[in-house]
């Protein structure tokens, strides 16, 4: 099988290239024909591009969130609309969900702020595709090469790691080998429609800080103020502020089965 991969330089495309030994790389610069001759030969399409989303969000870069994600999709859209792949796979976030809310992929309601736009416009355009889709909604990623937790692990290890502000915001989470399991599975069984890429067990930040505190062996007695990441990320602070307790249940009803469902048993597997 021939995968190609917009963002392969992040995060996740990184993972998937390990995983997925034949892959072809799709620049941000590829015009729509240089992506259609890319993709000659190419069974699945996965998209990832979009410039970082933990950043300080001034207006000039919300531009930029949104280009590298609307633009960049609706491009390669085109371009596997003249193809012959017969599946595309696009990203998405929880972000889409409001906060405070039991949520599956059944719930319909779009988040009332930035993160919510973002995610529902990126959708919309990946939506456009006229091959079989399938959208995969990302949580908090766990992996030791980059992400949430690499950010971490300075501060925790330093000993200044804490809860954010009551520490009852929900987390969800996925470890990323579980995330390579979904795009096999999902490419596997030709699944269409969104799915939730997140462990069926979200926990508050609370019970996150302290059993990375304990995975880590350092305290965790220093608790961060909400106000403190308002001054130093600003609007964007609600990626590290926002509460999302969301749910697999997609994935579940088609069978998939998760290795890694507690938070400790994940740590301990990313940073052993």
């Amino acid at each position: 099988m021939k995968v190609a991969l917009t963002g392969a330089s992040g995060f996740v495309g990184t993972a998937l290239q390990e995983h997925f030994k034949e892959c072809v790389i799709i620049d941000r610069n590829d015009d729509v024909s240089r992506i259609v001759e890319k993709l000659e030969g190419v069974d699945v399409v996965i998209n990832l591009a979009g410039a970082p989303i933990i950043k300080r969000w001034s207006d000039p870069y919300k531009k930029i969130l949104l280009k590298s994600r609307i633009e960049s999709t609706e491009r390669l859209v085109a371009a596997v609309n003249q193809s012959n792949v017969s599946h595309f796979i696009s990203t998405s976030a929880i972000g889409i969900y409001p906060d405070n809310k039991k949520c599956d992929e059944t719930c319909t309601e779009v988040a009332d702020d930035f993160l919510g736009e973002l995610a529902h416009k990126w959708e919309e355009e990946a939506r456009l595709c006229e091959k079989p889709t399938t959208i995969l909604r990302f949580g908090v990623i766990l992996g030791k090469e980059g992400g949430a937790l690499a950010q971490m692990l300075t501060p925790f290890k330093l000993g200044v790691g804490g809860i954010i502000g009551n520490g009852k915001m929900m987390t969800s989470w996925i470890d990323m080998e579980d995330l390579m399991r979904i795009y096999h599975f999902v490419i596997d069984k030709k699944l269409t429609g969104v799915f939730n890429a997140v462990s069926p067990n979200p926990v508050t930040n609370y019970v996150f800080t302290k059993t990375l505190g304990k995975v880590l062996h350092r305290p965790t007695i220093l608790p961060i103020p909400e106000f403190a990441l308002r001054i130093m990320y600003g609007e964007a602070s609600s990626v590290l502020t926002g509460s999302k307790e969301i749910y697999p249940s997609a994935l579940q009803e088609k069978g998939f089965v998760f290795e890694y469902t507690d938070i400790e048993a994940s740590l301990k597997h990313q940073l052993s």
